[in-house]
This record gives structure tokens, C-alpha cells and sequence, in this order.
């Protein structure tokens, strides 16, 4: 008799499992299949959310009365409009913009003699200012003529009215101080100081001063000027009252005196006039493209050549000035100079423009002309690359360094208002310093 093989543990193990299944019950059988399910079923549903109380709800209907309707629209209101004359605007392109749309006021206003000033002669930046009612009718308008005068038109029972007006002008003393990195212009620029304020400072010191070239990074002024304002608007730029500027070490102060505003109303605090005999450059804020210098290679000849005067480099036009009070003794052509003028000054000195573009019309030879007057523009005529100024300086008809020779100054305080100068000059002195105070705490 052959021996059967043992069963595997696994095929007992079914058998019996089967062997039991067959003595459930149908209900039986159906719950072991479904439970297992259920399990894995359970295991992946989300717990039950806790249930929040019932919240009841209710719409609530009420009567809301509104308040009563405006009444009738005022005929008698009136409106304001502010704008600036643009480039290239007329009278009838600027009330067109501002939305005016009367035509009796604005033919008026082209054809009446005294609005003369705004109908031919609107200036870019110059602001106008107008009153109107709900029509559109122009009821008042103000036009800002220059910075002291405004012309005023108003709509009158018998029409139109149009008058200038004097401002009434504020003044106020303006304190500020500024540190040069590049030029005095961009100095003042990111100090907020006005550009006439540093023309001003260029012309007080420019007897000290070139400012083409003298300027050093880190240099810096303090400065007291005047400010005239109408209704809390800056209108006017007055003058410099006080100024002090650090140039490369050096300390210039200047102290207004007097009434004057010109070249003679400012001294040293001891009562020194600034005002010099020559000025420093003949132009302003321009660059020297080549320095004094007894060996010069002439672009042109192509050979060394003295060269006994500076080179300022300017557009063609830019105004020159005579360097100080002198007689023209000469003008005309000569030679590499192209155009040239020759004063003569006293003491024996003399000063050459020379590459001139255009003589101005006042000059002649003989005429006598004051310093600062305009003697011509820059140009490139003889032998010239471009156009630049060449400019000498000659005592006794020699020839010295324009930018370093010393300038004679003009006369002191004189000795009857020299206690009044020093009371003045010890109280701008006392400025100056509390701004320079300032300035070393903004560091």
C-alpha cells in the first residue's frame, strides 16, 4: 500500500476554516464577509463634525423714511480753476482748457487794450486763476504778470473791468546751507536753494573766486537771503544778505550793506570791499577745456607754442564780459585770435578776447565800457578746433596767469557808516554760524 503524502500546514488550515463556513447559518455568512469591509470602510471616514446648535433665523421688515429732497439748485454758486501758461498756449487754447466757454468775455479780453498782457503776452510757467459761475460765465480772473504785478479782470453791472494790481509781498529771511559734490548749480539744486540765489553767490565771490574751476567736492557755503511771498506763494527772490563758502581749506564771508544790490554791497566782515577791480572769468559757470601754460601743443600748427592765456570752452553765443572798466582799443580780425577785442585798462593792463562769433553792438574802438558789460560771443573763428573763449591777461604787456594773478580790491566801509556796518555784520556773522551749527549736526 502506497503512503500518501502529508498535507501542508496551509491546506489544513483551509479545510478547516471551509469546514466551519458550511455550519454558519445564511446570516452568518453575510456578517463575516460585510465586517471586514466596514473595517476598512471606517478607517478612512473623517470623524463626525460636532454639531453646532441650531441657529434661528428671522427677516425683520422696517420702514426706513428718508429725508426730504434738496431744494432747487443754487444759480448763484460759483467755482474756482487754478492752471500754469504751457508752452506755445494762447488766451484762447489756455480758457479753452480751463473750460471757459464764454464767448462775450473771451472776445473781450482778445480785443481790450489793457488785457493786453495776457491776450499777446502769456508767459510759459506764469499762472492764471479764474472764478465762474454755473453757466459757464467768466466772473473774476487773475493772471500772474511777473513777480510783483498781477492783472485782475472782473465781471462787473456795466461788463468787463481789466486793471493790474501791485502785490502785496511778505518778506521773509531764508536760512540754508549746502555741500558742493560737482557744481555750485547742483549744490543749490539738491539743497532746494533758487538759482538766482546762486548766480548771486557766483557774483559776489567771483573777484575770489573762478568758478569754472576752483570748486572742490566737500566744499560747502551757508547762506541768508531774502523771500518774498504772496498769500504763504513764494513770488520774489530777494538778495543775498549773508554768505559764507569753504573753498578747498579756504573761508570766504560775505555781509550785505547798504541799499545797494550790485556789485559794490558786499565786504569782508572787517569792512573790506569784495567788489575787485577785474572779475575772476569773463563768463559764467563755463569749463576750461585748457590752462594757462608758456608750452602748448596747438592742435592746428601742430607744434609747441605758448600758450599765455586760459581756454574756456562755451557754446557758440554765450555772452563774454569786459573783465573790468576799460576802453576798447581794438577790435576787429587779427590773425589766430579770428575775432578779437582789446581793452585797455588802467595801471597799464590789458585784457584780449579773442574767436569771437559777434561783436555786441555797443562796441566800438574808443568806446568806454564798465565792468560786466557784454563785449561779444563765444565762437570758433581764427584757428579754433571748437568753440571756446581764449582770454589773456597783460600788466605793463606782459603776460600773467588770468587765473592766479592778484586782483586789486575796491575801497572799504566808509569811516561815517562803520559802526553801522558792524552792528550788521556781527548779527549776519551770528547767522552764518548758526547754520554752519546746523550743517555739522546733519552730518
Amino acid at each position: 500500500m502506497q503512503e500518501t503524502e502529508p498535507k501542508s500546514k496551509l491546506a489544513i488550515l483551509t479545510q478547516n476554516t471551509f469546514s466551519r463556513l458550511r455550519k454558519l447559518s445564511l446570516p452568518g455568512l453575510i456578517l463575516v464577509f460585510i465586517l471586514p469591509i466596514y473595517a476598512v470602510y471606517a478607517s478612512f471616514e473623517p470623524s463626525a463634525p460636532i454639531e453646532s446648535p441650531t441657529i434661528r433665523t428671522q427677516i425683520i421688515t422696517q420702514v426706513v423714511t428718508l429725508p426730504p429732497a434738496a431744494g432747487a439748485v443754487n444759480s448763484a454758486e460759483t467755482f474756482w480753476q487754478i492752471d500754469q501758461v504751457r508752452t506755445d498756449d494762447t488766451l484762447v487754447t489756455l480758457l479753452k482748457r480751463m473750460r471757459i466757454s464764454d464767448e462775450q468775455a473771451i472776445k473781450y479780453l482778445m480785443l481790450a487794450p489793457e488785457a493786453r498782457d495776457i491776450n499777446t503776452a502769456l508767459i510759459p510757467g506764469h499762472t492764471m486763476q479764474i472764478e465762474t459761475n454755473r453757466a459757464g460765465e467768466l466772473l473774476h480772473l487773475e493772471y500772474e504778470i511777473d513777480e510783483e504785478n498781477i492783472l485782475v479782470a472782473g465781471l462787473t453791472p456795466s461788463g468787463y473791468q481789466v486793471a493790474k494790481q501791485k502785490l502785496l509781498l511778505e518778506p521773509q529771511i531764508v536760512f540754508n546751507t549746502a555741500t558742493i559734490h560737482d557744481s555750485l548749480f547742483g549744490a543749490t539744486d539738491d539743497a532746494g536753494i533758487p538759482d538766482q540765489i546762486a548766480l548771486q553767490i557766483a557774483e559776489i565771490f567771483s573777484g575770489e573766486i573762478d568758478f569754472h574751476d576752483d570748486l572742490r567736492p566737500n566744499d560747502y557755503f551757508n547762506v541768508v537771503y531774502e523771500a518774498f511771498y504772496n498769500a504763504g506763494e513764494l513770488m520774489k527772490i530777494g538778495k543775498v544778505l549773508a554768505v559764507e563758502l569753504m573753498n578747498n581749506g579756504k573761508l570766504y564771508k560775505a555781509i550785505h550793506f547798504g541799499e545797494a544790490s550790485g556789485k559794490y554791497a558786499y565786504y569782508t566782515p572787517e569792512g573790506k570791499s569784495l567788489h575787485k577791480s577785474f572779475l575772476r572769468s569773463p563768463l559764467e559757470f563755463t569749463r576750461i577745456s585748457s590752462t594757462f601754460s608758456q608750452g602748448r601743443y596747438h592742435p592746428i600748427l601742430q607744434r609747441m607754442r605758448a600758450h599765455q592765456g586760459v581756454d574756456y570752452a562755451a557754446p557758440t553765443g554765450t555772452r563774454i564780459r569786459a573783465v573790468g572798466d576799460g576802453v576798447v582799443e581794438f577790435m576787429g580780425v587779427k590773425g589766430g585770435y579770428g575775432n578779437v577785442v582789446i581793452l585797455k585798462h588802467d595801471n597799464g593792463v590789458n585784457t584780449v578776447y579773442g574767436h569771437l562769433s559777434r561783436f555786441s553792438s555797443d562796441i566800438r574802438k574808443g568806446a568806454t565800457l564798465q565792468q560786466g558789460d557784454v563785449i561779444g560771443s563765444v565762437g570758433m573763428t581764427g584757428l579754433a578746433t571748437g568753440p571756446h573763449l581764449h582770454y589773456e591777461f597783460l600788466v605793463n604787456k606782459v603776460h600773467h596767469d588770468p587765473l592766479t594773478v592778484a586782483l586789486p580790491t575796491s575801497i572799504p566801509v566808509d569811516p561815517q557808516f562803520k559802526q553801522a556796518f558792524d552792528t550788521t555784520s556781527l548779527h549776519r556773522q551770528a547767522q552764518l554760524e548758526m547754520l554752519n551749527r546746523r550743517r555739522i549736526a546733519l552730518k
